[in-house]
């Protein structure tokens, strides 16, 4: 039987810490923007940014996960910062050869309504503001990306071509956060108990946490 991998495409404020959260308490290893210190035996890891990892193993190795096989989920793999600015749910290759060296890869898509996470990100700090029109995001060119409406049209473009790369597929799940029977349905889907669901990082962005 294939080794259960999950692998989370939603944008920032889409409830993936939550989702991470809930993943841990259900016994899974997860890494989630950043791999701490503590979560690897890896010096070639730590610290490092899940989307940094993904993108220089899928060009040395094919396989995105190469170093990464103790994790058994990404809860969030984008990273915007001054000096990395990585969107691997956006990218088809990277996400076909997900598909391919993992065949148990479950991929879910944590979204809300596009107004509500338009808003959230135009209040996160200055994810919004400045950090999103400043720089070049696939889907977003510079300068682009500093209004409500500019991110609704983003946000539904990327639920629109998760949807199209995984139509017909048995793999793929999208979902809101705010389901009341999400812990029932996502935990089916991936075939565990999930004990817990709640709200995590509401409106509260970690000092350290610059990837959005």
């Amino acid at each position: 039987m294939s080794r259960l991998r999950v692998i989370n495409l939603g944008l920032p404020k889409t409830g993936t810490t939550t989702l991470s959260r809930a993943l841990r308490r259900a016994g899974l290893h997860v890494a989630d923007w950043r791999i701490h210190d503590r979560q690897t035996k890896r010096d070639d890891i730590k610290g490092k940014l899940v989307g940094q990892i993904f993108y220089r193993d899928y060009f040395e190795t094919g396989d995105p996960l190469a170093r990464l096989k103790e994790f058994d989920a990404v809860t969030e793999m984008n990273a915007l910062r001054p000096d990395n600015n990585f969107w691997p749910q956006t990218d088809f290759g990277l996400i076909d050869a997900l598909e391919r060296h993992h065949p148990g890869v479950r991929f879910v898509l944590s979204r809300r309504d596009p107004e509500a996470t338009a808003r959230s990100m135009m209040n996160w700090g200055n994810l919004g503001e400045k950090r999103l029109p400043d720089n070049d995001v696939p889907g977003l060119p510079r300068g682009f990306g500093g209004s409500v409406s500019d991110l609704m049209r983003w946000i539904e473009g990327h639920h629109a071509f998760c949807r199209r790369v995984f139509a017909g597929k048995g793999n793929f799940m999208e979902y809101d956060p705010a389901d009341p029977e999400i812990r029932v349905k996502l935990g089916g889907f991936l075939g565990i108990e999930m004990p817990w669901w709640g709200r995590a990082n509401a409106r509260r962005p970690a000092p350290e946490r610059e990837a959005g």
